[in-house]
């Protein structure tokens, strides 16, 4: 067990790209979009707080923890300018970092992503944490996927031995707890999401089980929303080449300034 923050690099492109997963997994589950993404750009798949060779990170759970944790990671790699990505959780912390230094962030790409609404299947994430065998892992992953889905046995054969380390069930138990308390998550005000000026995709299944599409609805008018239809929350899994491509379009679209509003006459 380590206490500092892991990132896996690949590539060596001018471009970073920053992957955080979502709650349960680890660098691991952006293997195959990687594949698309690299070697053309450089990319930082990290483990986050609690999980995986980031296990025994202080105050490991709560997604502003991690927001801190991956940024000053980057400062200390010296990496001042990049396209980030999460998913579930990890979009929660990616929403975080873009708020605290908007100026970091190239473009900001949202799977699902937490803190969009109050909504959450409680039940289903803390049974997710609980799971420790393959066969358990590998029901909860497809109650989370969609109805297209193919089978996850590599990724369960993965998460399984992450979670065969010492305290890492244990820890999985604790952040599902606090996260889905009274079967709600907490809420990111969307007040603040319209201070948001870089380009932003968020992108979510029509059969997400895990958090409503619906929390898609009503963003500030410069976010671009893609709804994949027949998929689950299990994004990344489920459609690998699609989640690379939305990430490289909308690296390559442009910030929109907001505009200030019109100060009221004076009288």
């Amino acid at each position: 067990m380590i206490s500092s923050l892991y990132a896996a690099e690949q590539g060596s492109g001018s471009k970073t790209i920053v992957l955080l997963h979502g709650f349960g997994g680890s660098h691991n589950v952006w293997r195959d979009v990687i594949a698309s993404l690299a070697p053309s750009a450089c990319t930082l798949a990290y483990d986050l707080p609690g999980h995986g060779l980031s296990f025994d990170f202080a105050g490991a759970g709560p997604a502003k923890v991690a927001a801190r944790a991956v940024l000053a990671d980057l400062a200390a790699r010296k990496v001042k300018r990049i396209h980030l990505v999460g998913h579930s959780m990890g979009g929660a912390v990616a929403t975080l970092m873009a708020l605290a230094e908007p100026e970091k962030v190239a473009s900001l790409t949202l799977l699902a992503p937490g803190g969009f609404g109050p909504e959450i299947n409680g039940p289903l994430l803390r049974r997710y944490a609980a799971a420790r065998s393959p066969s358990e892992i590998l029901a909860c992953l497809a109650a989370m996927s969609g109805p297209l889905a193919r089978p996850f046995d590599h990724i369960a054969d993965m998460l399984c031995e992450m979670r065969k380390r010492p305290g890492q069930s244990e820890k999985l138990v604790e952040i599902a707890a606090a996260m889905t308390r009274d079967d709600r998550q907490g809420v990111i005000p969307r007040e603040r999401l319209d201070r948001l000026t870089m380009p932003v995709m968020v992108v979510w299944g029509s059969d997400d089980a895990v958090l409503p599409y619906t929390q898609a609805d009503d963003l500030p008018a410069r976010f671009h929303v893609h709804h994949v239809l027949q998929a689950g929350h299990m994004l990344i899994e489920e459609a690998p080449d699609l989640i690379a491509s939305i990430i490289r379009r909308n690296m390559n679209r442009r910030a929109r300034p907001v505009r200030p509003k019109l100060a009221a006459a004076a009288s």
